[in-house]
């Protein structure tokens, strides 16, 4: 009798939304319905909340995790209908255990002719190289052999996520905070459409991030688990590497944890660097190519071409070329002069000053939300699941900006369905919101 009242009270709106968006199959064909969905499920977390502490007495947090286990079950059969990314994952685990090389052969490449099959169909960007680091690999190479290689990596990444819940229901006791805030990471319907239904590896990366701040927070002088833990995330995905200036402040052992966790990254990535032959193309390309809903570079990049910078750069770049003894050199530059990349270099110097910001704030958590959210407002591009990195530590701040922003990015899958542009006012429904509760925040 004790159990029914708050299941009914807490729960069922979540849980009817994540069972909507299964009958519904495929999202993207269907996008209103799912906006829609998604909007109830995001009131239902919100309702729970606020109800918590009348129909969970005591700070109970098995209700939280209970429910994030039924919240991605039931996504875990859903096809990848928002994203093609899992998708690109088995593609590259079948690369490496054919013995071919992810980091400098495409799929488009013909030495994998023979690996061609209805995947490789369905694969985007085909003419760039893989961007993921070997622990990621190595994780797609294992399951692309199991029989139902995209439903085997869903479940090992819903593992890894219900782990990040578990964690962060710890956090919050290890904090004094109360344990509903999780329900914004463990009910987040975004959380549970990206990892359990679309099936992108950031809930691995996620899980070692938050592991490593849990080891530190429970004994800051072991350094050796949370480092390795470090490595992990950055393994995964490279840019937890940003937050290792946090952690060092947070472990009693700083040097210690900085060596073990940048050799172990160091000495992985090597191998790649060296079969690549330098940077490895696919990452590259990512850096100076790859765009999409960036909150500032987006109108940065087309100021900078309604002023005619590109013009501007390019009648300097002449004249230092005809007085140049190697005209060659600038003749290279040319192709570097556009307002996307110039953008990308103006943005730089101020991302580096927030990063130095983020890194001198004693609080980790809130240290944690800075870095990961700067790297976002600063980046050219933002994919919604981009966003699970700084969730965690929004959700134990009951960070307003944030937490609403995991609801509008969904916002950010009508240009691919409906043939509507992005910007302006797709982006302005995105990010004011978020820009001007970030500002009442930070007043």
């Amino acid at each position: 009798t004790r159990r029914g009242p708050w299941f009914q009270r807490l729960a069922i709106l979540p849980i009817l939304a994540h069972v909507g968006l299964l009958l519904v199959w495929n999202l993207g064909q269907n996008l209103g319905v799912t906006l829609a969905l998604v909007a109830l499920g995001f009131w239902g977390v919100l309702r729970a909340e606020r109800r918590w502490q009348s129909l969970v007495p005591g700070g109970s947090w098995w209700p939280v995790l209970a429910v994030a286990v039924i919240l991605r079950i039931v996504l875990v059969p859903l096809p990848p209908s928002l994203s093609g990314d899992v998708e690109r994952y088995i593609w590259d685990g079948r690369v490496l255990r054919a013995g071919q090389n992810p980091y400098l052969l495409a799929p488009e490449a013909e030495e994998l002719t023979d690996l061609r099959d209805p995947l490789w169909d369905r694969l985007h960007h085909r003419q760039v190289a893989t961007v993921y680091p070997p622990l990621a690999e190595g994780v797609f190479a294992i399951v692309a052999g199991l029989p139902e290689p995209v439903r085997a990596l869903k479940a090992l990444l819903v593992l890894a996520d219900l782990a990040t819940c578990a964690l962060l229901c710890w956090l919050a006791r290890h904090r004094s905070l109360p344990v509903e805030r999780t329900l914004w990471y463990a009910w987040n319907p975004l959380v549970a459409v990206e990892i359990a239904g679309m099936g992108h590896v950031d809930g691995l990366g996620v899980a070692l991030v938050v592991l490593a701040t849990m080891v530190l927070a429970r004994a800051p002088r072991r350094a050796g688990g949370a480092a390795v833990a470090a490595a992990g995330g950055i393994l995964t995905k490279l840019v937890p590497v940003l937050a290792i200036p946090v952690w060092a402040r947070q472990s009693r052992r700083p040097l210690a944890f900085v060596s073990l966790s940048l050799t172990i990254s160091v000495v992985a990535l090597l191998p790649v660097v060296i079969s690549a032959g330098d940077v490895p193309p696919g990452l590259v390309e990512y850096g100076v190519s790859w765009e999409f809903n960036g909150p500032l570079f987006e109108p940065l990049w087309r100021w900078l071409d309604r002023v005619d910078l590109r013009e501007s750069v390019e009648v300097q770049i002449t004249r230092l070329r005809e007085t140049s003894a190697d005209p060659d050199f600038w003749n290279r530059l040319y192709r570097y002069n556009y307002p996307q990349l110039w953008a990308k270099i103006l943005l730089a110097p101020a991302l580096l000053a927030a990063l130095i910001w983020s890194w001198r704030t004693s609080d980790t958590i809130t240290a944690l939300r800075r870095v990961f959210g700067s790297v976002l407002v600063f980046s050219a591009t933002v994919y919604p699941w981009y966003a699970l990195w700084v969730l965690p530590w929004a959700a134990l701040h009951r960070q307003r900006a944030w937490l609403g922003l995991s609801a509008l990015l969904f916002l950010s899958y009508i240009p691919q369905f409906w043939e509507t542009p992005l910007v302006p006012w797709i982006q302005v429904l995105i990010w004011l919101p978020f820009l001007f509760l970030m500002g009442l925040e930070l007043r």
